[in-house]
């Protein structure tokens, strides 16, 4: 056997493809789901990722305070007593952010990723902004007359909405893991080379 083809062999094993990769599902509900992690809402941090046909994120965005309005400030609670200390006179949601923030012209046809599903006034926002698609993990305030505004004016304005079921359900995202792989790939390609100058010995 030529030396070349003991590198054929182990070139081959090196550079063969990661199998246990994301989908591009997974890919893009998870950056929702990342998105979510800037919101400073102490009950629920919801996040958006919209995408357009030719599978690239042109926007995200998650639940938040409109620019120039003081996290630190502004309330937080939705269950005071006076009606304009409650956070749902003044946050932005997820989906409303995620289309004022896109990096294109239009949204048209787009698929919007989104771990809640959207309430009437987002329905409202998406319906207009053009987007096709809605998929979504949470469905937890379905009975709520306001979810079911946002069904209704899906369906009349034939927005798709579907179910997602995440392949895991967990991903973690470990900063010390490139690192490792470094290493891990300089002592595969050190074993190799020392396979191979054995072998040109013997």
């Amino acid at each position: 056997m030529a030396s070349d083809e003991i590198a054929g062999t182990y070139i081959t094993k090196q550079t063969s493809k990661r199998e246990n990769y994301l989908d591009w599902d997974n890919y893009f509900m998870a950056m929702a789901f990342l998105s979510a992690k800037r919101s400073k809402d102490p009950v629920t941090q919801v996040g958006a990722c919209i995408v357009n046909d030719e599978k690239q994120i042109v926007s995200v965005g998650y639940n938040g305070m409109p620019t120039g309005c003081s996290d630190d400030i502004f309330p937080w609670s939705k269950d005071s007593v006076d009606p304009l200390e409650r956070k749902t006179f003044y946050v932005c949601h997820a989906e409303i952010n995620a289309i004022l923030n896109r990096n294109c012209y239009s949204l048209k046809n787009c698929i919007m990723y989104v771990s809640l599903f959207p309430c009437n006034e987002c329905a409202k926002v998406i319906i207009q902004s053009g987007i096709k698609l809605i998929k979504y993990v949470s469905d937890k305030y379905a009975e709520k007359k306001k979810t079911q505004a946002a069904k209704r004016m899906f369906d009349a304005a034939g927005v798709t909405y579907s179910k997602y079921f995440p392949t895991y359900e967990k991903l973690i995202i470990d900063f010390t893991e490139i690192d490792s792989a470094e290493n891990k790939e300089i002592s595969n390609e050190d074993e190799i080379e020392m396979k191979l100058e054995k072998f040109s010995i013997a």
